[in-house]
């Protein structure tokens, strides 16, 4: 096998290059001839010192069926990348929202896509930009964010990906304060999420994530769970190796104590950051919350102990459930984190075996049953000594030792404080439960247009 010992940007990605040469139809025939189902590493391009395979780049780039976008093409779908179309930033860049048919490119499906724009003067760069082309140009799984192609001229970098209806599970879990989401439907994003991360593990040649987290996964219109953001992703150890060193990267609040300490990178690794994930489903915190008080600032820390103890469940378990949830569920949920939580790398479970913890929790028919009202408590204020305008009226009805005349006036004072109340209130309901979520599906919420 011919290796090609002069690297060049413009062999791996002829759009960033204009070739001056045009390949010969003998050599194309002998190349798509010869065309490789290995999958190419991510060291085999980001570094110029490492001979490539002609043939594992055919079939990694040219076989995947990305499109390669000009600038104008991308600036156009966008509007030039106008305000109207933004849909959000991280740490890559900002993102907007495009449409894309066969008028723009022949055999292209019509659909809404997510374009991301690298911020030349950002955290990322063409490393990270790279890095998405590589594992996402290669990787297909149903839980995976589909790369449909990129732009790459002069120091522009862009990626365009599948538009995904709902966000992130970041803003549907923290920000969406309309509505909470429903015990199953946290239950069928953590089970996608690890479905995608026991993929990537079980690779022949395993893709560590390393930036796991809430706001990396994305929501279609179903509540389907899938990956993106690979800029920080990386190849795992090879042969005989137990880990690979590297700098450390991510977020804080997710990243494995081992590797923040050693920068030992390990599969394992992506396990902790899906327990922190799995704590955020079962508690509706963040992990990590500086406004709280210093014990509770830091999820895992706070929160691990009480795991283990099935009768400290209630309190950490997401108030705003109202109870919602299978109580066998929310125990089997606490273990598995627990588990993934260990401070021993080896002592935490493959993300195979979570997912086989995890898909039975669909079928538990403890859940309470029948509608109820969840009342949004308004910001700053938590509930504490608070209450509805019902419980009072209740205790009133109850008193029998006041004066009649107290009553009176008490009454009085209870019908304006009611219809006060009332009103309120009403702005804030927000009707949610198993049964009427099977009901009426996905039109409970309000997808991000």
């Amino acid at each position: 096998m011919a290796l090609i010992k002069s690297f060049t940007w413009k062999i791996i990605l002829p759009s960033c290059v204009k070739a001056t040469n045009k390949p010969s139809s003998k050599s194309k025939v002998h190349v798509s001839n010869q065309v490789s189902m290995q999958r190419l590493l991510l060291t085999d391009v980001s570094n110029p010192g490492s001979p490539i395979s002609l043939n594992e780049l055919s079939s990694s780039l040219v076989g995947s069926n990305l499109h390669v976008f000009t600038l104008k093409e991308l600036q156009m779908i966008t509007h030039n990348f106008s305000r109207s179309d933004y849909l959000g930033e991280g740490g890559f860049g900002k993102v907007y929202k495009g449409c894309v048919d066969d008028n723009l490119r022949p055999g292209l499906k019509a659909q809404p896509v997510a374009v991301k724009v690298l911020d030349v003067n950002g955290s990322q760069g063409h490393r990270e930009w790279l890095a998405e082309v590589i594992f996402l140009g290669q990787l297909k799984h149903p839980h995976l964010v589909n790369l449909i192609g990129y732009c790459c001229e002069d120091e522009h970098r862009l990626l365009v990906y599948e538009y995904m209806a709902l966000g992130n599970l970041h803003d549907q879990l923290f920000k969406n304060y309309s509505s909470t989401l429903p015990w199953l439907t946290r239950i069928k994003i953590a089970i996608g999420a690890a479905r995608c991360l026991a993929f990537l593990h079980g690779e022949e040649k395993p893709v560590i994530y390393r930036d796991f987290k809430a706001s990396n996964i994305l929501l279609d219109s179903d509540y389907n769970a899938k990956l993106s953001d690979f800029g920080l992703a990386t190849d795992g150890p090879q042969g005989e190796d137990s880990h690979i060193t590297t700098c450390v990267m991510g977020t804080e609040g997710y990243a494995a104590p081992e590797y923040i300490n050693t920068g030992h990178l390990t599969t394992m690794c992506d396990v902790f950051s899906f327990g922190v994930v799995l704590l955020e489903l079962l508690t509706g915190r963040r992990s990590v919350e500086k406004n709280r008080c210093k014990r509770e600032k830091d999820l895992v820390e706070w929160a691990r102990p009480m795991l283990k103890d099935f009768t400290k469940l209630d309190q950490i378990i997401d108030s705003r459930l109202e109870g919602r949830y299978s109580t066998e569920g929310a125990k089997r949920l606490a273990a598995a984190a627990h588990q993934c939580l260990s401070h021993n790398p080896k002592s935490r479970p493959t993300m195979t075996t979570v997912v086989k913890a995890l898909e039975p929790l669909l079928d538990l028919n403890d859940i309470p049953i029948g509608p109820f009202v969840y009342t949004v408590v308004p910001p700053g204020d938590h509930g504490h000594g608070q209450k509805s305008c019902g419980q009072k009226k209740n205790e009133k009805r109850g008193d029998g030792g006041k004066e009649k005349e107290d009553k009176k006036e008490e009454k009085g004072r209870n019908r304006r404080r009611k219809r006060r109340c009332v009103r309120v209130v009403r702005s804030r309901d927000v009707y949610s439960d198993t049964a009427l979520y099977k009901a009426l599906g996905t039109s409970l919420y309000s997808p991000r247009n």
